[in-house]
């Protein structure tokens, strides 16, 4: 897999206020082209937290955006993530950025980042997931949240979109 092009990297973070962001956490960093976006136009006062399990990667992002003191990049595992926000003291996040497949995740990583999602997203906040299977998940992800936006980005090799979704449902 390549990583994410411009285009659906700006599609992630498309929706985000930034002069009002508190808190952002992005699962699966790659090689940062997200990271990348958020380090451009994220205030100081915005806490940053990046999950990647892959080594080389998150030693990557280290050495890239290290220099930004209120990012917190991590070789941890998703599954984790309620555990890496409580260690850090964040009890609320405006928005999760993903670039994992979350439909074909394992149901026990898929729960554990839905659980955490209830928890600690704020009422505006957001899950923006990229997708390189356009419109096919849609009906999953209204499983699981009250809204769903879906945005096609012919721009990405291979094509892609990004679903931007509002409102975990309780159960899920």
């Amino acid at each position: 897999m390549a990583p994410s092009s411009r285009w659906l990297s700006e599609a992630v973070v498309a929706n985000i206020d930034w002069k009002n962001v508190k808190a952002i956490v992005e699962l699966g960093g790659g090689t940062g082209p997200i990271t990348r976006l958020i380090a451009e136009r994220a205030p100081a006062s915005c806490v940053v937290v990046v999950i990647e399990r892959d080594h080389d990667f998150a030693a990557l992002l280290r050495k890239r955006f290290s220099h930004h003191t209120n990012f917190h990049i991590l070789q941890d595992d998703v599954r984790h993530l309620g555990r890496i926000l409580a260690q850090l003291n964040i009890t609320e996040v405006d928005h999760i950025l993903s670039g994992l497949p979350s439909p074909s995740l394992p149901i026990d990583v898929r729960n554990a980042v839905f659980r955490v999602a209830r928890q600690v997203l704020t009422p505006t906040g957001t899950f923006n997931n990229i997708t390189e299977v356009p419109w096919y998940y849609k009906r999953w992800y209204h499983r699981h949240f009250h809204h769903v936006q879906f945005r096609f980005i012919p721009r990405n090799i291979p094509p892609g979109g990004v679903y931007y979704c509002r409102g975990v449902k309780a159960t899920s």
